[in-house]
């Protein structure tokens, strides 16, 4: 079982930002697909950005122009740069990656991915 480890999650207060990493020493981050998931309490986990292999990457609408997704090789680390945080966007965030290879856009659906990390708290409140 591959192990993805997420960090970064805190307490922001509304409108300020979190940067969070999802790193592994297992496997090459740059040869996968990695997926940011969240899930707040009662609700669904939702998909909300992706990167391929080749740097393509997919967002969510509820964090498009908010979130950025990047990757950076030499870490072998895949980052969630959050911007303008709301409320809503407080869940436990988890990254995910896949091995395989998609056509068009990272995939935003779990279905995929079939490595996940444990999770990081984001919290948003005043």
């Amino acid at each position: 079982q591959l192990q993805l480890v997420e960090s970064g999650g805190g307490l922001v207060q509304p409108g300020g930002s979190l940067r969070l990493s999802c790193a592994t020493s297992e496997f090459t981050v740059g040869y996968s697909s990695i997926g940011w998931f969240r899930q707040a309490p009662g609700k669904e986990r939702e998909g909300v950005s992706s990167i391929s292999r080749g740097g393509g990457t997919n967002y969510a609408d509820s964090v498009k122009g908010r979130f950025t997704i990047s990757r950076d090789d030499a870490k072998n680390t895949v980052y969630l740069q959050m911007s303008s945080l709301k409320p809503e966007d407080a869940a436990v965030y988890y990254c995910a990656a896949s091995r395989r290879g998609f056509v068009g856009l990272p995939p935003l659906q779990s279905g995929p991915y079939a490595y996940w990390g444990q999770g990081t708290q984001v919290t948003v409140s005043s």
